[in-house]
C-alpha cells in the first residue's frame, strides 16, 4: 500500500517533488546534495550569483553533471513551475522578503534557511504579515526551517513539552565543538579574532547567531507566553591553549568562539533562558533541555546535533509537509513533524 502525507487543505502534488534551488553557497549546496540523494525529487533551476553557466552538479561538487544551468535570473528559473523552491541565501527577513515575495507570485511554495523567518511575527511583524497575506493570496506556503531555529532550540524543547501538565520554566543550551563546522560558521562566531576584533565585529552586529529571539518567541506563543523583556549577552570564549580546525588555527589568547545567551521574562520572572555556545575545542558538544513543571524533564542528545547536517535534513524534510500545507506563512508549530522517507518520495504525493 502506498503510503501518503496527508493533505491539510494544501495543494495537489506531482509525481516528483520538483523544485529550484535559490542560493548555492556551502550550506545552500549542501542543501541541494542531500535533496538530489532522495529517489523521486528533481531539481527544475538554480539561482546564484556566480559561477553563471555552469551546471549544478559541478558545482556542488558531485562527480556528475545533471543537466541543469545556474542562472541570475530568479524569474526564468521560475518558469520552470517547480513545486516548491529551497532558499538559502541570507539570515536576514528584511534583505530577502522581495526574494521571498517574487517566488510566491509565481505561485510557489517555499522552504527557507532565513534565520529570521523561523518566526517573525514578533520580530518583524510587518513583514510576517505581508508574506502572510501574499501567500494566502497566491495559494502557496512558506516555512522557515534549519537546525537552529528550526528544531535545537524551538521545536525540540516544545514537543518535550507535551508530556507536561504545566510548565513554568524552559532552559535550553547547545554547546558545539565548531571545528568540524563550516569556515564561514566558524567566522560567524569570532574564531581566531583578538578580543578587540572579537568587539569591533560584535559592535557591528556581524558576530552572532542569528535565531535565538525567534526561538524564544516561537517557545512563548507555544506556551501561550508573552515576552515582555528580552535581553541577550554575547561574550567571547577565550581559547586557553592552541587549537585547531581543518580551516583555521586559534593562538592562546584568541577568540576561540562566542557565548551568546538570551533570557525572556514575563512578569518580571524568567520564563525562557537559551545558552548557545559554539567554539573550537569544546569538550563535549551535547543539546539539553531542562524543562521546570509538572513533572520537571530534562533530554540531552549526547554529542550534539550537528549544524550542518542537521540544516540539510530539516530543510529537504520539509518539503512534502510544506507542499501538502494549507497557504500562509508557516512556522515549525503548524505543519507535522518532519522526517526523513527511504522510499521514493514521489509516494507521499
Amino acid at each position: 500500500m502506498t503510503t501518503r502525507i496527508p493533505s491539510y487543505g494544501g495543494h495537489l502534488m506531482a509525481d516528483k517533488i520538483r523544485f529550484v534551488h535559490v542560493g548555492l553557497g556551502p550550506m545552500g549546496a549542501n542543501l541541494c546534495k542531500v535533496a538530489l540523494q532522495k529517489s523521486g525529487i528533481e531539481i527544475v533551476g538554480a539561482v546564484e550569483r556566480v559561477n553563471l553557466g555552469k551546471d549544478v552538479g559541478e558545482v556542488i561538487g558531485l562527480d556528475r553533471k545533471i543537466g541543469v544551468a545556474l542562472t541570475d535570473d530568479l524569474v526564468a528559473a521560475l518558469a520552470a513551475k517547480p513545486d516548491v523552491v529551497l532558499h538559502s541565501t541570507l539570515s536576514s527577513l528584511e534583505l530577502v522578503q522581495e526574494q521571498l515575495a517574487t517566488v510566491i507570485r509565481s505561485r510557489v511554495n517555499i522552504v527557507s534557511t532565513c534565520e529570521e523567518l523561523a518566526y517573525p511575527w514578533e520580530t518583524h511583524p510587518g513583514i510576517a504579515k505581508k508574506l502572510d497575506a501574499l501567500a494566502k493570496e497566491h495559494g502557496v506556503t512558506v516555512l522557515g526551517t534549519g537546525v537552529n531555529p528550526g528544531f535545537c532550540m524551538d521545536t525540540f524543547p516544545i514537543v518535550m513539552t507535551g508530556v507536561c501538565q504545566r510548565v513554568e520554566h524552559i532552559r535550553i543550551a547547545r554547546i558545539q565543538n565548531a571545528s568540524s563546522r563550516r569556515l564561514p560558521f566558524q567566522k560567524k562566531i569570532g574564531a581566531g579574532c583578538t578580543p578587540k576584533e572579537f568587539e569591533a565585529l560584535k559592535a557591528s552586529g556581524k558576530l552572532r547567531h542569528v535565531g535565538l529571539r525567534e526561538s524564544a518567541d516561537m517557545i512563548a506563543a507555544a506556551m501561550g507566553w508573552k515576552i515582555a523583556e528580552y535581553s541577550e549577552t554575547i561574550d567571547p570564549i577565550m581559547a586557553e591553549q592552541e587549537t585547531a580546525s581543518p580551516y583555521l588555527t586559534v593562538a592562546k589568547g584568541q577568540a576561540a568562539g562566542v557565548e551568546q545567551i538570551a533570557v525572556g521574562k514575563m512578569h518580571g520572572k524568567e520564563i525562557i533562558r537559551m545558552e548557545f555556545r559554539a567554539y573550537l575545542g569544546a569538550p563535549e558538544s551535547h543539546d539539553t533541555v531542562y524543562i521546570t513543571g509538572t513533572p520537571n524533564v530534562e533530554a540531552t542528545v549526547k554529542g550534539g546535533i550537528q549544524g550542518d547536517i542537521a540544516t540539510a535534513a530539516m530543510a529537504v524534510n520539509a518539503m512534502p509537509r510544506v507542499i501538502a500545507a494549507a497557504p500562509g506563512l508557516f512556522t515549525m508549530m503548524d505543519i507535522p513533524p518532519v522526517h526523513p522517507y527511504a522510499g521514493t518520495w514521489g509516494d507521499l504525493i
